[in-house]
């Protein structure tokens, strides 16, 4: 079975025979419209130069994606970027913690969020405003109290949440929640 990669590549090759120009060149165009909207994009490339909506919507992807690159060495550059950005010490400190549970620990950027799992995934990290990361935490039986609050609408996979807005707040009290979770994570 070809790889993904393989069929992207034959879809662009197919768009270049199709209409004589590469995906590159289209989204040059496009990018030189000045368009802000991919909807406006597609339209365009549609009702202009009678593209396919296939090929149209390629295009206007890869002209959004040249317009704004994610960026490639740190997968977490998205998660904190902009005003979250002064919540990455935190999470450094949170995950350096947890990478002295043991060495089965694996660490999952996600989109939103960071995944902390063991065989199964035990915490959550996620930069939720500004100046707030979110610990998500499943601890089973273990009564919320205090800083460490039901989950609620936070994220129903976990049982708990804990708010972080210092450094400080990640004491042994939170560290020792987090490893309890790691150590029911079996």
């Amino acid at each position: 079975m070809a790889k993904v990669e393989d069929a992207i590549a034959s879809f662009e090759r197919n768009i270049e025979a199709q209409t004589g120009k590469s995906v590159e060149a289209w989204a040059a165009l496009v990018s030189a419209r000045g368009f802000e909207k991919h909807g406006q994009m597609v339209g365009w490339l549609k009702e202009e130069h009678g593209l396919s909506h296939s090929h149209a919507n390629h295009v206007a992807k890869a002209a959004m994606r040249d317009a704004s690159p994610l960026p490639t060495d740190d997968p977490l550059s998205p998660l904190f970027a902009g005003a979250k950005l002064g919540l990455r010490p935190m999470y450094d400190q949170l995950v350096e913690a947890v990478a002295a549970f043991g060495d089965d620990v694996e660490i999952a950027p996600k989109k939103a969020n960071v995944s902390l799992r063991r065989k199964k995934q035990f915490a959550l990290v996620q930069p939720s405003t500004a100046s707030r990361l979110d610990l998500g935490l499943i601890l089973k039986g273990k009564p919320p109290g205090g800083r460490l609050e039901a989950s609620r609408s936070f994220n129903a996979m976990f049982t708990h949440r804990v708010r972080l807005s210092d450094p400080a707040d990640i004491d042994a009290e939170v560290l020792g929640w987090l490893r309890e979770a790691y150590e029911e994570a079996l």
